[in-house]
């Protein structure tokens, strides 16, 4: 796979393509790994765990031979019975969700139709990009991938109001085979629970090791931080992706819009302008609060929109386990 067949996969629409989850996961990981001598992890492997100095008795067969020329000392690829960290991915599939913006484009008669963040209006629009959930499963098949490179022993909890699907850590083929099966077949049906279901999960979370938490955030912030406080009070790594569409984080600009809400089904009739100033200091508000709260806690933080490439998160997660370590 050459760089710039590769890399493209890293762009969300282009792996939204690809026929299914574990191909998708696939092709995304090999597309970050294609441009891994580009980033801060030039010469960290994904192929295999780590390595430790030989012992005598120590089987040979786990000599790196490779690495001895280089250096002319005996290394053992360390495997994941004496490296194996264990990942839990926490994954939001509640309603809110299931969304994706759309941009309206003129009628005949010159009447923009404009499409909001939760507004079902009928009129002729530009197809849908792909839903927060979507992009959240395509983000989470490739992290598990890549963690089944690093021999990591991976989990997956699903959650709306509460925990629907929950896969034990393991380090093998039918374990990462389990997962991505998990996640071709998600779909939101119910509302937002992530406070009560994070504190349902960290309670399962028996040995100390890498939460990952992917959810819009859309709840109670004092009760999700307090449910993820609980995580680190159990000496766990935490890194929280909010994921988010751009509407979400722009809003809209021109005509009259129908809001509803996605899961209440509550409707407001408004000009977006007469309310865009005060939506985007609200958001701004509310990620600016996760953000410092994040920090507070020793919570590793990235808010991404539906559009970002996937290796801005697969740094940021390599990044963390690299600290972990």
């Amino acid at each position: 796979m050459d760089n710039n067949s590769g890399r493209k996969y890293l762009i969300p629409e282009v792996a939204s393509r690809v026929s299914n989850m574990e191909l998708r996961a696939k092709a995304v990981v090999e597309g970050f790994m294609t441009g891994m001598h580009k980033s801060p992890f030039h010469g960290f492997s994904v192929e295999f765990a780590e390595h430790r100095q030989y012992i005598p008795g120590d089987d040979l067969k786990f000599l790196d031979w490779k690495l001895y020329a280089r250096t002319e000392r005996y290394y053992i690829k360390r495997f994941e019975e004496e490296t194996n960290m264990k990942s839990y991915i926490l994954l939001d599939i509640s309603k809110s969700m299931d969304f994706a913006g759309e941009k309206a484009v003129p009628e005949k008669k010159s009447k923009n139709l404009l499409k909001n963040i939760f507004s079902s209006a009928k009129g002729e629009v530009q197809p849908k990009g792909l839903t927060k959930l979507q992009y959240a499963s395509y983000l989470a098949a490739s992290l598990s991938y890549l963690m089944h490179l690093q021999r990591d022993a991976t989990s997956l909890t699903t959650y709306d109001t509460k925990i629907r699907s929950y896969i034990p850590p393991r380090a093998t083929d039918t374990n990462l085979r389990k997962i991505l099966i998990e996640l071709e077949k998600l779909s939101s049906k119910n509302e937002t629970g992530t406070a009560r279901s994070l504190a349902e999960i960290a309670e399962k979370v028996k040995r100390r090791g890498m939460v990952i938490v992917i959810s819009d955030l859309f709840d109670d912030q004092k009760e999700v931080l307090k449910a993820l406080r609980h995580f680190k009070h159990k000496k766990n790594e935490v890194i929280v992706f909010q994921i988010l569409d751009p509407l979400e984080i722009n809003f809209l600009e021109g005509n009259p819009v129908t809001l509803m809400d996605i899961e209440t089904k509550e409707e407001l009739y408004s000009q977006p302008a007469s309310i865009q100033k005060a939506y985007r200091e609200t958001i701004k508000e509310f990620t600016d609060t996760y953000r410092k709260e994040f920090k507070k806690n020793d919570i590793d933080y990235l808010m991404i929109s539906t559009e970002t490439p996937f290796d801005k998160a697969l740094y940021n997660y390599l990044l963390k386990r690299k600290r972990a370590k």
